[in-house]
């Protein structure tokens, strides 16, 4: 892995992955915080935000994926990362004015953005990498993304203590969304994949079209459902992770953000696990493994949890994680983020091996479409089952529960992993 962290073929990516994924969640956990400790803002609210930032990638990556494979992917890729810069700007307004609305606009344009990137990020690696590089690419690209999280997560957490300062906020967010800028343009050229291709205007017809492609390849069908679980599996998790240490556990925002941190540690470290399991091999018994075990810890957190009154006052780090339940919940939430790395890193680099080069930005963007509707479905149903009154701890059952079964069935149609 390190001789890909110091390639330019690889570095550059790997960089502008990390700050594009620092900016994104800074921004999407400042507004949590903001509307969980700053307003009244209900849990279904901290919800729906992660279902704005999704949205984009239903109806945009279709697009996305014609781009990609139409022109050169590193010019795109520049061009996504240009426009950020007007997106952080949103987010500068947004926290001057201390306005929820103007954060979820902005929150929005990131998504957009993100969708928009996201064909470019996976479809871009087997243009630079050779296949066994696969994993571990892919393992890194997981890494920079988890590990952006868990600093991103910090620092919002951090930057939100005291009710947050508007050029703290806005600056953090402007100076990442530059070196995410200034990453992408030392991505190297990939050539047009497909330089016929006519990039179509209807957004809906080029998704649908992208998605019927992927139906037709049965291994490529199996590898975007099996992604999309994982995809689903982290948005559920994550949305629910700060009501359930608040409201749950009694802990205050020092304990959100260390348990926040603690999940994104477990990603990476899971992601590398299944890189030195993989060995330069396209194998999928990790993913099995990692569904069996998300399955396990999810259930054991909402089982743990079910029924506990928090204290009347929040408590910090110290207090939570020096009892028995602060350290079960660290377990189960360290537990289900490396199931999930070991999961997630065998299905993706199977489905970049297994896609055609003049598809293959199309087939990750297609994929995507699974992942989004996967996830912003999942953040609407969990938004209405919570308005119904369903706790957290049940919710996190019922995660556990559906992520064995889905083992299950990975278990009974896993394709093989050889061309």
């Amino acid at each position: 892995m390190g001789a890909l962290l110091s390639s330019r073929r690889f570095a550059p990516l790997f960089w502008c992955q990390f700050f594009s994924a620092f900016v994104d969640n800074f921004l999407k956990n400042a507004l949590v915080f903001l509307i969980l400790f700053q307003t009244s803002g209900s849990e279904a609210l901290i919800t729906l935000a992660a279902a704005v930032f999704i949205a984009p990638f239903f109806f945009l990556s279709g697009l996305g994926g014609e781009l990609a494979d139409r022109y050169d992917k590193s010019v795109i890729a520049r061009r996504l990362k240009f426009s950020e810069i007007g997106a952080a700007m949103v987010a500068i307004a947004g926290f001057e004015l201390q306005s929820v609305p103007v954060l979820f606009v902005a929150l929005f344009l990131f998504g957009v953005i993100a969708a928009l990137f996201g064909p470019i990020k996976y479809g871009i690696l087997p243009d630079h990498l050779a296949r066994h590089e696969l994993p571990a690419g892919n393992a890194l690209v997981e890494a920079a993304t988890f590990i952006a999280i868990l600093l991103g997560t910090i620092a919002g957490g951090l930057a939100m203590a005291d009710g947050g300062h508007p050029v703290l906020l806005g600056g953090a967010v402007m100076i990442f969304s530059l070196l995410c800028f200034a990453s992408s343009r030392f991505i190297p050229p990939t050539g047009e994949a497909a330089p016929m291709l006519a990039v179509r205007a209807n957004i809906l017809a080029s998704t649908a079209a992208m998605v019927r492609h992927l139906r037709g390849e049965r291994r490529l069908w199996w590898g975007g459902l099996t992604t999309s679980w994982f995809w689903l599996m982290g948005a559920v998790a994550l949305s629910l992770l700060p009501p359930l240490v608040k409201n749950v556990i009694g802990g205050n925002e020092q304990v959100v953000t260390a348990c926040l941190a603690l999940f994104s540690i477990g990603i990476g470290i899971g992601s590398a696990l299944a890189a030195k399991i993989a060995a330069g091999r396209i194998v999928l018994t990790p993913t099995l493994v990692g569904g069996v075990l998300m399955g396990i810890f999810a259930l054991d957190l909402g089982w743990s949890s079910l029924g506990r009154e928090p204290a009347m006052e929040l408590a910090g780090i110290a207090e939570v994680f020096s009892t028995a339940p602060g350290i079960r919940l660290a377990i189960d939430l360290f537990g289900l983020a490396v199931a999930g790395g070991l999961y997630i890193v065998p299905v993706f680099a199977a489905v970049q091996a297994w896609a055609g080069p003049a598809f293959r930005a199309r087939t990750v963007a297609a994929v995507n479409v699974l992942n989004a509707a996967f996830m912003a479905g999942s953040a609407i149903m969990v938004a209405l089952l919570q308005i119904v009154g369903l706790t957290t701890p049940a919710l996190f059952a019922i995660l556990g529960a559906a992520s064995l079964a889905v083992a299950a069935l990975v278990a009974a149609t896993r394709p093989s992993a050889t061309n």
